[in-house]
């Protein structure tokens, strides 16, 4: 075993505790940088606030390529740590950095060739359009920068670095946040994305700067050494899977934006209001869906299967404890939360439903997330991604489809429910089986 893989030694609550508090204030740091953008970029007008809307849905798809390069690059550097290959983990280190910088480099000049095709195919006109163009051209140059930070955050998830990781989101969620109230009002829209593309460069810098000082260093000269195909497949068979498996959710929620769209804007908006609330509430199960891959990835790798199965375990005992009280709170509350998102009596009753309904799955969906996470770990990325599409394509939307013309709007939001409490039993049950079988290949 090796003397690096410090989480296969001592409490696996506490490594659970230790590595996912930092992780908490991470993921709350990157959902400030849409927030921050929305919010002055609307001060611009309605064409440009309208112009974002296009883009969300695109830079979010191609976020879930960086989620990829990360979850990729920490499943395979922590089992390595944890069978104390130490030249095979500053192998894969070096290997995933330079995958997340080369496919950056090949996304940007798919955008820059494709980008007007592709958002007059969205329904991007006239001036919305010029809009949408403005912000995506800077974006495109800078693109690469965050696929290089993804790897660099997969090196330092793997090896149980969480604070690091959470240092890299900090600082370029920082000067995001310091940049585009001063860029936007000279600049226009351009300037959130130039204010973004800081960021992300402070971010590689200080990545880069944390990755040398760790305890897998960056040695790119070992890309050189001997054949890369094996390194590099195991990289993609979790890449791959882990991109398209966090990409699936939101197709998921805005196909069911679309059947609510035949029971009015409020319905709409009402589910709108109630999906920013539960982002803010799953918070802590996303980071912790962040965390649990580092202490399950390196005590596989280290053959000590009965502490992978113990964190699995312990996550998921939080997952129900914080998913049914934070549900109760935010059911509780409901009334006041709708009513400080909007003005609209129909959408404060519409958002008051939902979260009468849909809080009580925060739970599951916190074991279906968290168990993922774990299967990602173990090289198990194509089966999370087979109930990542069940749940989603196959219970969700069709519940959704059946049930809406007997229960209005309420069968959109049971159909969320339904899917998070089958994906998640399913989620858990399937990742515990996996955790009894043989270490993955290495």
């Amino acid at each position: 075993m090796s003397e690096k893989a410090r989480l296969t030694r001592g409490s696996v609550a506490g490594h659970l505790l230790h590595q996912t508090t930092p992780m908490i204030v991470g993921v709350a740091a990157i959902m400030s940088i849409g927030l921050v953008d929305a919010y002055f970029i609307g001060q611009l007008g309605a064409g440009q606030l309208a112009a974002m809307s296009f883009v969300f849905p695109v830079t979010t798809a191609l976020g879930s390529v960086g989620v990829g390069v990360m979850v990729g690059t920490s499943s395979v550097v922590a089992r390595a740590i944890g069978a104390g290959d130490e030249e095979r983990a500053s192998r894969c280190a070096a290997l995933g950095v330079a995958l997340g910088l080369a496919t950056g480099l090949a996304v940007a000049v798919a955008l820059l060739l494709g980008q007007d095709a592709l958002f007059a195919a969205m329904g991007a006109r006239g001036a919305v359009a010029g809009h949408v163009a403005n912000y995506m051209l800077p974006y495109a140059l800078g693109f690469p920068l965050l696929l290089t930070i993804s790897g660099l955050n997969g090196v330092l998830r793997a090896q149980g670095a969480a604070k690091s990781s959470t240092v890299v989101s900090l600082v370029f969620a920082g000067a995001n946040l310091v940049l585009t109230p001063l860029l936007v009002p000279l600049l226009g829209v351009p300037g959130a994305a130039l204010a973004t593309i800081a960021g992300w460069l402070m971010g590689a810098g200080t990545g880069l700067w944390l990755v040398r000082r760790g305890e897998v260093p960056l040695r790119l000269a070992l890309l050189r050494r001997g054949n890369l195909r094996e390194p590099l497949r195991q990289v993609l068979r979790v890449a791959l899977p882990a991109a398209f498996t966090n990409s699936i959710n939101p197709v998921g929620l805005a196909l069911l934006t679309g059947c609510l769209a035949s029971e009015g804007a409020a319905a709409v908006a009402g589910f709108g209001v109630g999906g920013r609330l539960q982002l803010a509430a799953v918070v802590p199960l996303l980071g912790l869906s962040g965390s649990i891959g580092a202490i399950v990835g390196q005590n596989w790798g280290a053959g000590q299967h009965d502490r992978a199965r113990q964190a699995l375990w312990q996550a998921g005992l939080f997952c129900l404890g914080y998913g049914l009280l934070a549900g109760l709170v935010l059911y509780a509350l409901r009334g006041w939360l709708a009513g400080a998102f909007s003005e609209d009596a129909a959408t404060i009753a519409a958002a008051r439903e939902y979260l009468s309904i849909g809080v009580w799955g925060y739970a599951m969906f916190g074991l279906f997330i968290v168990a993922n996470g774990a299967m990602n770990a173990v090289d198990r990325a194509g089966t999370a991604m087979a109930l990542s599409i069940t749940r989603s394509l196959l219970v969700m939307v069709p519940f959704a489809i059946l049930t809406q013309p007997l229960w209005d709007a309420k069968g959109v939001y049971f159909a969320e429910l339904v899917a998070n409490i089958a994906g998640g039993s399913a989620a858990v049950l399937v990742a515990w089986l996996a955790l009894k079988g043989p270490p993955a290949r290495r």
